[in-house]
């Protein structure tokens, strides 16, 4: 895939899961896709790694369940080849306390035949945990 056609797919997929178009989401993903969220899995259940458009389509699920995303922005996209890397500054809200969760993801993805096949998301999960649960952890 050609970078213009890579940016293009990262464009697209991340301005339809903002607006929670979960088809067009769907779509993009290839079937045999290979993505992990690090974060610890016992706080943040929908993290790690997943198999499959089915398995990745249940985790975005989960994360659907638990939060309502206030808001995506994207803001820094470096695209070579068929993969990009995307920094974005994210809040959401935390449907089972109301409080509201604001980071910075970095991603990384791979494309084939116009459709994700590699995702990686990595964030600072200390901080992440320590909103989830509403308070400083004392190490």
């Amino acid at each position: 895939m050609a970078e213009g056609g890579t940016r293009e797919a990262v464009a697209e997929l991340y301005a339809a899961y903002a607006r929670r178009d979960f088809e067009k989401v769907a779509a993009a993903i290839h079937p045999d896709i290979d993505w992990i969220i690090f974060s610890p899995v016992s706080v943040i259940p929908f993290a790690g790694p997943r198999c499959g458009r089915a398995a990745v389509l249940q985790a975005m699920a989960g994360i659907a369940e638990a939060f309502v995303l206030e808001s995506y922005n994207r803001e820094i996209i470096i695209v070579e080849g068929d993969r990009a890397s995307v920094m974005s500054d994210i809040a959401y809200r935390q449907r089972s306390t109301n409080r509201l969760l604001r980071f910075r993801v970095a991603n990384f993805l791979r494309f084939q035949d116009g459709q994700l096949i590699e995702f990686r998301e990595f964030a600072n999960s200390f901080d992440v945990v320590e909103q989830a649960l509403g308070r400083e952890l004392k190490i």
